[in-house]
């Protein structure tokens, strides 16, 4: 239903399983890249399901699809390390987006937990597994941040499925 003022209000339960995503898209977030250690060497995927979730202790979560290939490899992953990007590396973003395992090319090395790490990120959180929670077709995985590391810069945005920056 459109009401008078040009705004859409709908229940998602019932409505276009696309006009929901639209409109969660109309929230703009940071773009991150999550990696972990696997079986078969490192594994990367893009994300911008991070949130902070408390200072003491420092934890932060975010939530990967059920539905993803790499699904279960995060959620067996005991150290994790969230890599928040900067405004200069979409490519970055896009790369882990379409090959999880590929890091040829990549400036990273070896955390002391086996966790690969993205070097020249605008932040990243080194993480233990805290907990993980169910949230219906994703799951929730909390990190416990072990160690930070952070530069200054301008951060990669999306929204309503475009890149951005700060004006």
């Amino acid at each position: 239903m459109t009401t008078p003022t040009g705004h859409e209000s709908f229940d998602p339960a019932d409505a276009d399983p696309r006009a929901f995503r639209a409109a969660l898209g109309r929230f703009a977030t940071g773009v991150t890249v999550i990696t972990c250690e696997t079986p078969t060497g490192p594994l990367g995927i893009t994300a911008n399901s991070f949130a902070s979730l408390s200072l003491e202790p420092p934890l932060v979560l975010w939530s990967p699809a059920k539905a993803s290939s790499r699904y279960p490899f995060f959620m067996a992953a005991k150290h994790f390390a969230i890599h928040v990007l900067g405004v200069e590396q979409e490519s970055l973003c896009k790369h882990f987006a379409q090959a999880g395992d590929a890091f040829d090319g990549i400036d990273w090395a070896t955390g002391p937990h086996g966790t690969p790490l993205i070097n020249g990120c605008l932040a990243r959180f080194d993480c233990e597994l805290y907990a993980t929670h169910d949230g219906g077709d994703h799951s929730i995985i909390v990190g416990h941040v072990l160690q930070v590391t952070a530069r200054p810069g301008a951060p990669l945005l999306f929204h309503a499925g475009l890149f951005g920056r700060l004006a």
